[in-house]
């Protein structure tokens, strides 16, 4: 059961769990603030620890209102795209035949048929994403399953407006943000071993944070970097 604490203009939403520490975090993209406490916490103390945290609490949101956000993409000749990590120039060519995208070290090539509209451009750069995430993520995912302990039953990819991943530990399935293809490998790596762990501990508690930390030490960096880059633009268009 979530409750929510109200600290002056700051929501802050609680839930208790079967671990020993308090965990407070600020999601991105718009910094909503969770409190995960020990089972039996009264909210009275979650109130109080919240309030000694409120300066780092809105340092951290005021970090996330500065962060760079992509603004909608267009599809355009010379437009900006990221994929891997890396900054390419998006080049446009109609021509009456099947859609297609081609890359290499600078551009994204765009081929489609004369008078293609924008939905159709970005269904087009959509499926490319996740074709590109299918060759990458399977590989992944069969190296760390030994590591791990796990079997990842399925995965899936989509859009996803405020996670990079989640997992349904029950039926075996991870599901993957499609952004993801515009971040560097060893982050996507980072949610991928992520979410699998949570085959093994559903929630964020201390023995999940073990397990992350003895898998992928340099965990809290990849996060960091994760949530520095660039935000994909709200917009989403379907």
């Amino acid at each position: 059961m979530t409750e929510i604490i109200q600290i002056g203009d700051i929501s802050i939403a609680v839930t208790r769990k079967d671990i020993k520490n308090v965990h407070l975090s600020v999601h991105p993209p718009e910094g909503h603030v969770t409190l995960s406490a020990p089972a039996g916490t009264r909210l009275e103390v979650a109130r109080a620890y919240a309030i000694t945290r409120l300066g780092w609490i809105r340092e951290q949101q005021e970090k996330l209102r500065n962060q760079a956000r992509e603004t909608p993409r267009e599809f355009i000749e010379r437009e900006s795209h990221f994929l891997w990590g890396r900054r390419h120039l998006l080049t446009v060519i109609e021509r009456d035949t099947k859609p297609f995208v081609t890359v290499d070290h600078k551009r994204i090539t765009l081929t489609v048929r004369p008078g293609s509209d924008h939905a159709k451009r970005a269904s087009i750069i959509h499926e490319w994403h996740k074709n590109l995430l299918h060759e990458f993520v399977p590989a992944l995912i069969s190296k760390r399953e030994p590591r791990l302990g796990v079997q990842v039953t399925a995965y899936f990819l989509q859009r996803m407006k405020t996670k990079w991943g989640s997992c349904n530990h029950r039926a075996g399935h991870i599901r993957l943000n499609t952004e993801l293809v515009k971040k560097p490998r060893d982050l996507i790596e980072y949610v991928v071993v992520h979410e699998m762990l949570h085959l093994i501990e559903p929630t964020h508690s201390d023995r999940f944070i073990s397990l992350l930390s003895e898998h992928f030490p340099t965990w809290r960096e990849a996060r960091a970097e994760l949530n520095d880059l660039s935000l994909a633009a709200e917009e989403w268009r379907e």
